[in-house]
């Protein structure tokens, strides 16, 4: 991916050495997410609960310490893709007659804390609706190399793009409609919702990738490849598999590998936000 020459976002929190502080209190969304994590990771979400109040309860507060540190260069990475993405969504919105409003972006270590509840780097990257912000431990890029076999700056850059994705959703009514559902349906249908919302999400992603090449030449050889096998990396099925060695089509949230790779690709080659309505996306 060409990226070096790309704007840097100023809207990037990065609190990398710094301490959360406090005790977590998971709610809403935040307890969703460790929900989630559980049944993919095959975790017990209390455990998960457990470890993220005991990191961050032994936490002292503190400043971050001076130097260059070994990920710097992904932070600088993930700088430039938010900056990418808010050139894009606010090129789109103008050509709407919108204005597009900035998320922000905060990288941590280990835990955190958001107006959803506490951040874990065991919960992978977040969007928070409710301060509208992303929220990504450095780590996960490892682990999606390493542990979900997807190489590559651009699959990191998809990860990137589908949580902006969900604060696109926000801005435009979608999050708040899905949430509203949640009281009138059952969990599998509700469920079912869910997998919507994050396919879109995929899709978006790929707008994103589509309009961000178009203006700023970014895609290199292997780039878009790069994002569909992180997409097919982190599949319900694929991740319920590895996890228990069964699959459970009721519990899962965010669509099947081919699903995501489905939608990532059809925004890529599309870039037209016509084509990935909610209530179309299967």
């Amino acid at each position: 991916m060409r990226w070096q020459d790309l704007r840097r976002s100023s809207n990037v929190d990065d609190r990398r050495g710094m301490s959360g502080g406090g005790k977590v209190a998971l709610g809403g969304i935040g307890a969703v997410i460790v929900v989630v994590l559980g049944l993919l990771t095959g975790q017990d979400p209390g455990e998960i609960l457990s470890n993220l109040q005991g990191t961050q309860s032994e936490q002292q507060a503190g400043e971050r310490p001076a130097g260059p540190r070994p990920d710097d260069k992904m932070a600088d990475f993930v700088t430039a893709v938010l900056g990418s993405t808010e050139d894009v969504w606010g090129k789109i919105y103008a050509d709407n007659g919108a204005q597009y409003q900035n998320p922000s972006l905060q990288i941590f270590d280990n835990v955190s804390q958001s107006a959803c509840g506490g951040a874990s780097a065991a919960m992978g990257p977040f969007y928070c609706p409710a301060d509208q912000q992303v929220y990504i431990d450095l780590e996960f890029c490892d682990q999606l190399r390493e542990r979900f076999h997807a190489p590559g700056e651009f699959a990191v850059a998809y990860v990137v793009a589908h949580e902006v994705g969900h604060h696109v959703q926000n801005l435009m009514g979608i999050t708040d409609q899905v949430q509203q559902q949640r009281r009138r349906l059952s969990e599998t249908d509700y469920n079912k919702l869910s997998v919507q919302l994050e396919l879109q999400a995929d899709f978006l992603a790929g707008v994103w990738a589509n309009r961000a090449d178009e203006m700023q030449n970014i895609l290199e050889p292997g780039d878009i490849e790069a994002a569909l096998t992180a997409a097919n990396a982190i599949g319900d099925d694929k991740l319920q598999k590895q996890s228990q060695g069964y699959v459970v089509p009721d519990a899962f949230t965010h669509g099947t590998s081919q699903q995501r790779m489905y939608w990532f690709k059809k925004g890529y080659q599309t870039g037209d936000l016509n084509q990935g309505r909610i209530e179309d996306i299967r």
